[in-house]
């Protein structure tokens, strides 16, 4: 899967032809989560609220 993003040991991923609805892959020490593009998480758990903050952000 293709790397977007790498900040503070969070990696962000994307396919740019994957399913719908769009989305991104998150992962942060062993925790993934999917995420539409308005931020809202659609699988997973980043189990950290700061962790989810910055990828929303």
């Amino acid at each position: 899967m293709p790397e977007i993003c790498q900040f503070f040991g969070i990696i962000i991923r994307m396919f740019f032809d994957e399913h719908n609805p769009p989305h991104i892959h998150a992962d942060y020490q062993g925790n993934k989560a999917v995420l539409d593009f308005c931020g809202n998480v659609l699988k997973g758990d980043l189990k950290s609220r700061t962790v989810l903050k910055l990828v929303r952000e």
